[in-house]
């Protein structure tokens, strides 16, 4: 789950300057009007993509992070001389906005938000996958059809893979966005509960929360779990890489991406043991909850045979006019993905998922 938290608004990217040197004072005005920021590591200072230095990530909450957390946790990348630092946001708005200031380096999102940044003219690219599936479409008692959903309350999150999910489905059954009403949602736990409590009468939810809620609400309903919809293993989130920590600073991102699939063969593997190291630390469920979750889940490193469904996506998102231009072939780049692979063959041929076998 790429769990989504904070504000229910997506920010202003348009009105953000993205550029060198002059975005300086803006981040400035930025961090001293943001809510409290805090660090797991000293040296929070912009521009520090050199080779050596830090890589500085956001810090998500949802199972599309278990790779990245993991290497976190156990510090993979230092045995290349690189640490993985998190850097805490107090909403996913603002993680979205650090990224494209250059406040951190890298970043887990949904591939939406990554779309948002890049037609704002964000120097970021996608380098590696997130998670995969467990997003979900859940209605309440007597919503059993596309067709009785007109007029009725959507709880979802701005800008998200969780807005664009009812979007496709909605307009694959023949009905319009706006023939149902929206509402979005400040956070996950506060949408499961408006659902509960009847003040949405549909949801777009990720994993455990979907499976959860036809358990919890008698008569409730799943009305596509995304597969129908995408296909077996579509996107959720990606990792998103600045172009200046691509430039100056590829051996650390490759460190990176190395620990994250190195992550990926221990959770595919050691699964227990991983979920019991990660929840409470960087999870805040039950452990039951988490390996629904894992499962319905699971992080995927090599997204590669996922380019043509990011880019795809484009169209609803820009119907939708969150964009104004179609992102193109250069806004994903798997060249250091694909470096690691070649680098790695032993580690790369265990892994369970992966895009030869997707």
């Amino acid at each position: 789950m790429c769990d989504r938290i904070g504000c229910t608004h997506f920010p202003t990217l348009s009105e953000m300057d993205f550029s060198g040197a002059a975005a300086q004072p803006s981040r400035r005005g930025f961090l001293k009007g943001a809510a409290a920021v805090s660090t797991i590591s000293m040296g929070f200072m912009a521009g520090t993509a050199h080779a050596g230095a830090p890589v500085k990530s956001t810090h998500g909450s949802g199972f599309c992070n278990l790779n990245i957390f993991l290497a976190h946790s156990r510090q993979y990348s230092k045995a290349a001389g690189t640490e993985l630092v998190f850097i805490n946001t107090p909403t996913s708005a603002e993680m979205v906005t650090f990224l494209g200031m250059g406040q951190v380096d890298v970043g887990l999102m949904p591939y939406t938000s990554f779309m948002a940044l890049y037609d704002k003219g964000a120097p970021v690219k996608i380098v590696a996958g997130g998670g995969v599936e467990g997003c979900a479409i859940v209605a309440r008692p007597g919503l059993d059809s596309p067709q009785k959903l007109k007029g009725k309350t959507l709880g979802t999150f701005q800008m998200d893979t969780l807005e664009v999910m009812p979007y496709d489905y909605l307009k694959k059954h023949g009905i319009a966005f706006k023939d149902v009403k929206v509402r979005y949602m400040g956070n996950t736990p506060e949408a499961v509960e408006a659902f509960k409590a009847g003040a949405i009468d549909w949801i777009c939810t990720i994993e455990p929360y979907a499976s959860a809620l036809v358990n919890d609400v008698k008569g409730a309903v799943m009305l596509t779990d995304g597969i129908d919809l995408y296909g077996k293993g579509y996107t959720d989130c990606v990792l998103a890489a600045r172009a200046s920590l691509m430039k100056d600073n590829p051996a650390g991102l490759k460190a990176i991406i190395k620990g994250m699939m190195q992550a990926q063969f221990d959770a595919e593997t050691q699964t227990e043991a991983v979920l019991k190291e990660l929840v409470g630390k960087y999870y805040k469920t039950s452990m039951e909850n988490a390996k629904i979750a894992q499962g319905k889940q699971p992080a995927v490193v090599d997204a590669r045979s996922q380019t043509d469904f990011i880019l795809q996506r484009t169209d609803s998102v820009m119907e939708m006019g969150y964009i104004k231009k179609k992102p193109g072939r250069d806004a994903i780049d798997w060249t250091l993905l694909e470096a690691v692979i070649k680098e790695n063959p032993d580690l790369y041929s265990k892994l369970k998922y992966k895009s030869a076998s997707a």
